[in-house]
């Protein structure tokens, strides 16, 4: 149960983190676009006399600069929250995984079913062997033979 739980949040985490990629993406694809029409725009200013398109350029730069600052801050604070919302769930499986341990040791042993169960079925394997392989007392000759060779 514990197990299927981690497993559930962890595909949960899983199909957030997959759609951030896509929103990422989908932010590429505009940075692109602005890319293309600064483009466009520069080819524009090459029409212009050498003093305004120097000016122009630096006030296009200066302004493509402060657009990417700011999504860099926005996406660093994205992370950062998601960073520490992530941190407190794995404390919080943690200690729900470490209580589980503890009432599983602390718990007298015919109340744990499954415990019991893999302790019959142990003793139940344990009878007189001395090894790995089940053979006749009077082959072992044969099979040391077979074995060294």
């Amino acid at each position: 149960p514990v197990l299927r739980l981690l497993e559930a949040q962890l595909q949960d985490q899983r199909r957030e983190h997959e759609e951030e990629m896509e929103a990422l993406k989908n932010q590429v694809d505009l940075m692109q676009e602005e890319l293309e029409k600064q483009q466009q725009a520069f080819l524009q200013t090459l029409q212009l006399s050498p003093e305004v398109q120097v000016e122009f350029g630096l006030q296009q730069e200066i302004t493509r600069l402060t657009n990417e600052n700011l999504d860099l801050k926005e996406l660093l604070e994205k992370l950062e929250k998601n960073e520490r919302k992530l941190k407190k769930q794995l404390k919080i499986y943690m200690k729900k995984v470490q209580d589980f341990e503890a009432s599983q040791t602390m718990m007298p042993v015919e109340r744990r079913p499954h415990e019991r169960n893999m302790q019959v079925a142990v003793q139940r394997k344990e009878k007189d062997f001395q090894g790995m392989l089940e053979y006749y007392k009077e082959d072992e000759p044969l099979l040391i033979r077979n074995l060294i060779t």
